[in-house]
């Protein structure tokens, strides 16, 4: 499959996952002395492949004649290249993207970034989603960037597969029916009775992080405790342990050559995620355009991905840099982003605008905003601590010991448990 949205969120998270220090701190060095401005001729503007629209890029370049825009796409670990020249002290952009999963870390590295409320981001900010524009906040108010887009989340399924299998295939039927995990594992049941090798259930680790996602608390609270031990994460464990004990679970994880063809072939008969991941579907399948339906989420929506723009220390002219962000994300030019490739828009006011309102064959003549605007705008607010996704990662390692069989889930969860919190005290978590 081509490089898509998936894969490359899947880098940044592997780049939070991968290190515990870095999650805590960013690895950012504040280093005591004032940031270096950058030159007045240029405004340097930097992302990541596929992180904005093309011709949103090109059209703001051409708006903003003076100074100047250079923007650079920087593949590869995006975090760790923009760490590095932070700390390097030179060729800092004026502005950079910072993506969803690293907005937290970044946070304790405030004085990095410009605060936008001070260039009148206040104005703006009810412009968006407003739990999106709490993930770029700080605990004391200053809000460091303004979303480029947001992940809120949909069940995907083929509706062929389905009514074939004796469920309904109607998505209006399929949203009053599959309103919980219940719902949707007894439906599940159902059709692996039907049919064998439809397992409702794409990758039930993958499904973990969604079903975390749907609550208002994760693994640090904002008195910065640990609370991965609690109820709502035990629930979320649970849940999924479910899909496993019920045998629906097809370990088939997202973005995979298996993955790719079960999608096709009706044994990856359903798959829950974010908008973006509409492209991921419709650019690995072949046979089976127009099958495809849209629901919302069981038991609520949860959000996956958004990213952010911020305006860092060293820009020569701050000022000018916001009015270059604030017009690369207004409504219209998120729209045209989601046409562009799918970038979610984080503005609400561009799920009214034409190019979102238009019906999509692949669905079936479904219009997708009619599922994935309502399920923004309910994204539930959760606090994201810095330490959070290293925190956390220990629990979906032991999740697929469990789908391996290689533990029960006592055992299992007692061992997650046991890492998380070691992980939490090595990062100043009580």
């Amino acid at each position: 499959m081509e490089l898509s949205r998936r894969t490359l969120l899947a880098g940044g998270f592997a780049a939070v996952l991968g290190g515990t220090v870095v999650a805590c701190s960013s690895g950012m060095d504040s280093g005591g002395s004032a940031p270096k401005k950058n030159t007045a001729t240029t405004l340097t503007l930097w992302c990541w492949p596929g992180g904005l629209g093309k011709s949103v890029v090109d059209d703001t370049i051409a708006h903003f004649p003076d100074p100047k825009i250079k923007y650079s796409e920087i593949g590869g670990d995006f975090k760790q290249k923009l760490i590095t020249t932070f700390n390097g002290g030179t060729g800092v952009p004026d502005i950079t993207g910072i993506k969803g999963e690293d907005i937290a870390s970044m946070l304790p590295q405030a004085e990095r970034f410009v605060d936008l409320k001070t260039l009148g981001a206040d104005s703006i900010l009810g412009e968006y989603v407003d739990w999106k524009v709490k993930q770029a906040t700080t605990l004391d108010g200053k809000v460091l960037g303004l979303p480029i887009d947001i992940g809120p989340t949909a069940l995907f399924y083929r509706e062929d597969v389905f009514t074939k299998g004796g469920l309904p295939g109607d998505p209006a039927t399929i949203a009053a029916q599959l309103k919980t995990w219940d719902d949707f594992f007894a439906a599940g049941v159902e059709l692996k009775k039907a049919n064998p090798k439809a397992l409702m259930v794409w990758d039930a680790t993958d499904l973990y992080d969604i079903v975390v996602g749907q609550g208002t608390e994760r693994y640090v609270s904002k008195d910065n405790t640990f609370i991965g031990d609690q109820d709502h994460i035990k629930k979320a464990w649970d849940t999924v342990v479910k899909a496993m004990t019920l045998k629906i679970d097809g370990k088939t994880p997202s973005g995979g050559p298996d993955w790719n063809a079960g999608l096709d072939q009706g044994t990856v008969p359903a798959h829950i995620g974010a908008a973006w991941a509409a492209l991921d579907i419709k650019s690995a399948v072949k046979k089976t355009v127009g099958k495809w339906r849209l629901a919302p989420t069981p038991s609520g929506p949860a959000n996956f991905g958004g990213s952010f723009l911020t305006i860092t220390k060293n820009a020569a002219d701050p000022a000018k840099a916001f009015e270059v962000i604030k017009y690369m994300l207004s409504p219209d030019n998120q729209a045209k982003a989601y046409v562009d490739a799918q970038i979610f828009p984080a503005a609400p006011a561009a799920y009214d605008k034409p190019e979102l309102k238009a019906k999509d064959a692949f669905f079936g003549g479904q219009v997708p905003i009619d599922v994935f605007g309502p399920a923004a705008k309910a994204v539930p607010v959760a606090y994201q601590a810095p330490a959070d996704d290293a925190v956390g990662a220990p629990f979906k390692d032991e999740l697929k010991t469990v789908q391996t069989g290689s533990k029960s889930s006592d055992a299992a969860w007692a061992s997650a448990v046991s890492k998380a919190k070691a992980i939490a005290k090595r990062q100043g978590v009580q």
